[in-house]
């Protein structure tokens, strides 16, 4: 039996939490999850007038919402695909290619790498994960 790739990309849940625009609130939502043990894999934050939402995929995805839910803070729930690519010129271009090439458009995504580091990771909200997932596969595997 074939062992899967830990470094495969994978579709994960992610939470956009909406939080009130000011000082601090992250801050609260970060205790939280540290205090539950929840790990934050991948983080992005956009901000409006009034509030902000806060993109995040966790270690604990049903732990973290029941913890939100609690507070009484607004999550909602998405699949996004969750990618280790290399950190070079041209690897996100490859992989937006490939989905393009299929018709599968990138809602948003956010990635992050230290400049000297070899591997980055990105994570992308697409209209199809599923059909998305097996094209990223099929590309790592070129």
């Amino acid at each position: 039996m074939k062992k899967a790739d830990p470094l495969a990309p994978r579709i994960f849940q992610q939470l956009a939490v909406f939080l009130e625009n000011k000082p601090g609130a992250l801050a609260a939502v970060c205790d939280a999850l540290a205090i539950a043990q929840i790990n934050i894999f991948g983080l992005t934050v956009s901000d409006t007038t009034d509030h902000a939402v806060v993109r995040m995929v966790v270690s604990n995805t049903d732990r973290a919402m029941t913890l939100f839910e609690s507070y009484g803070t607004l999550v909602v729930e998405s699949d996004v695909l969750m990618i280790q690519n290399d950190n070079k010129p041209g690897s996100l271009s490859r992989i937006a290619h490939a989905l393009s090439a299929k018709k599968i458009n990138i809602d948003y995504g956010y990635l992050a790498s230290m400049p000297s580091a070899k591997k980055g990771l990105l994570i992308l909200r697409v209209t199809d994960p599923k059909k998305a997932l097996a094209i990223l596969k099929k590309l790592d595997a070129e």
